[in-house]
């Protein structure tokens, strides 16, 4: 139960001082009406009698003025706390909002994963923070092949579900410090933490695996080929921007093999430009 403190009130009252002014004076007219009533109908006949020096006020006399002004008193503390209280219940509801605002603006509707925006704010932090224990952080570039022939030949909601079932099965091969992201129409992007060359290939290899059984989306079932390009940080880029243009031509290379793992090698840039 909230503590009611001359402190909090006045705080309350600040916050609020049109209401407070309004409530008081409407406590003072009642007050005042009361009075007046009291005068007419001679309820309170010893006001007539004050100035005799004998006249008393008799204690039920006192007992109910006391109590009609604590009762204005009360009613003008509980508006008061009703308003901190509505305010306080405004203002959690604006930050769940937010929180949701902010989640929705870093999410990928369709599979929940994170959105491109996400993974790169992700991204570029990783290539501030140095590995730990020269491992490496290791970014992965996933497209899956001839996936337009599921939409051309199935429709879009045929393709939909491919992707929804590619996303889960991407989360179930993560680790739970892996990041997995939707960053294009078919193309996820896994960004691993403290890894080595070994490690991350493993790593990739798992996310291959997650796709080598079928896809059930409507009434056909549909096989799913991926190629992986592989990044390393710090190796292989000094900016984000860096990292996924080498991962992204790794995963170009990859392309010329089915179901295929390529990290980025200096001279796959040159070769790119001749082709």
């Amino acid at each position: 139960m909230e503590t009611i403190t001359p402190k909090t009130l006045g705080k309350v009252i600040a916050t609020h001082p049109q209401s407070s002014v309004q409530d008081a004076l409407l406590l003072l007219a009642l007050m005042l009406a009361a009075l007046l009533l009291a005068l007419q109908y001679d309820l309170f006949f010893f006001i007539k009698e004050l100035s005799e020096a004998e006249r008393k006020i008799s204690l039920a006399e006192g007992v109910f003025l006391s109590l009609l002004l604590t009762a204005s008193i009360l009613v003008f503390i509980v508006r008061r706390l009703s308003e901190q209280k509505r305010d306080v219940a405004l203002k959690v509801a604006a930050e769940i909002e937010l929180r949701e605002l902010t989640a929705l603006a870093l999410q990928d509707p369709l599979t929940g994963l994170l959105n491109r925006r996400a993974f790169l704010e992700a991204l570029t932090e990783a290539v501030k923070s140095p590995p730990a224990n020269g491992t490496q952080h290791a970014v992965f570039l996933v497209d899956l092949d001839h996936f337009k022939r599921i939409n051309d030949s199935h429709g879009h909601a045929a393709g939909d579900q491919v992707l929804e079932v590619v996303a889960d099965r991407f989360r179930a091969a993560a680790r739970p410090s892996d990041i997995v992201a939707r960053i294009g129409g078919d193309e996820f992007a896994i960004l691993a933490y403290n890894v080595d060359r070994e490690t991350a290939r493993t790593i990739g290899e798992r996310f291959l695996a997650s796709v080598t059984s079928r896809i059930r989306a409507g009434e056909h079932s549909h096989k799913v080929d991926m190629s992986i390009g592989v990044a390393l940080i710090p190796d292989d880029g000094a900016t984000a921007e860096e990292i996924l243009r080498n991962a992204d031509l790794a995963m170009y290379r990859a392309k010329d093999l089915p179901d295929a793992l390529m990290f980025f090698e200096p001279d796959m840039a040159e070769r790119r430009q001749i082709a």
